[in-house]
């Protein structure tokens, strides 16, 4: 992608956000801030101090001159809002823009059908996505094809990228990565939690837990090895991290199952989503 590409962000949200650090954090994005406008009403915390740190264009409404040039139009709106912005936006796009969706659980037929025959690719990220570490899902129309190297080196600032054929694995990457982060944060919150209730003082019991994650992260991201093996090379037979473990996989499924059932939860949502009318 050449530094000419012009792209409008739709939605600056904290996804938003963390696309436009992605994005501006490495040269290899190919995005220059000159190139990049930014269509929110009210941005997000990180978003806000983008703007004011590169100098991006920035309105509250999309317009046609504010529009004109522009090859890629992104989508990082929450899919209710999906009728509204398309009714407002598909009239100002030039003829020649590209669509690359964020939206969860939106199809790109439906899509097709509120922005007409132009290149769409959907796709799932995270906001890890604003360090370099998140990873993306995406998946084309027949279109898009043609945007298919735009799109890698988008969202490749933000971490890899793999892409399906299958729109439908879009809503279960979407509960897996996609939604994974705040699990993991959730796991942090509660162990640190759990560490106060022994009796640690909060703010060192918030710090071994944070580093827990980030150790175990790291070491995932060095090893070869699976989860399972990790996982079982930090248990000693009989230990205490072995009383815990019996405790998480214990009582109809444990852990496993839970995870199991919220992955289902989040990606049934997705397709909910994606399918609701205006106004709900």
């Amino acid at each position: 992608m050449s530094t000419s590409t012009k792209i409008a962000l739709i939605g600056a949200g904290n996804m938003g956000g963390a696309l436009i650090a992605g994005w501006l954090r490495t040269k290899r994005s190919g995005v220059a801030p000159l190139d990049l406008l930014v269509v929110d009403p009210a941005p997000g915390d990180l978003a806000q101090d983008l703007i004011a740190q590169y100098q991006l264009a920035h309105i509250t409404a999309a317009n046609a001159k504010a529009l004109a040039g522009t090859d890629l139009v992104v989508l990082a709106v929450k899919p209710q809002a999906l009728e509204k912005i398309a009714a407002d936006l598909a009239p100002l796009l030039p003829r020649g823009c590209s669509i690359l969706s964020l939206m969860a659980g939106v199809t790109l037929t439906r899509q097709a059908g509120l922005f007409g025959d132009r290149p769409i690719v959907r796709a799932m990220t995270n906001t890890a996505a604003a360090i370099g570490a998140g990873i993306s899902v995406c998946v084309a129309n027949e279109a898009g094809a043609s945007i298919k190297t735009l799109t890698t080196r988008l969202l490749k600032a933000g971490g890899p990228v793999e892409w399906v054929n299958d729109e439908r694995l879009i809503g279960a990457a979407t509960a897996v990565a996609g939604s994974g982060p705040a699990y993991a944060y959730l796991l942090a919150e509660a162990l640190a939690g759990a560490g106060f209730g022994e009796g640690l003082p909060r703010d060192l019991a918030d710090k071994l837990a944070r580093q827990a994650i980030i150790g175990a992260g790291a070491l995932l991201a060095a090893s070869d090895k699976t989860p399972q093996e990790l996982r079982r090379a930090a248990t000693s037979a009989g230990g205490t991290t072995q009383a815990a473990i019996d405790v998480l996989m214990g009582g109809g499924g444990g852990l496993p199952e839970l995870i199991r059932q919220a992955v289902s939860a989040a990606e049934r949502r997705s397709r909910q989503m994606g399918a609701e009318p205006p106004g709900r």
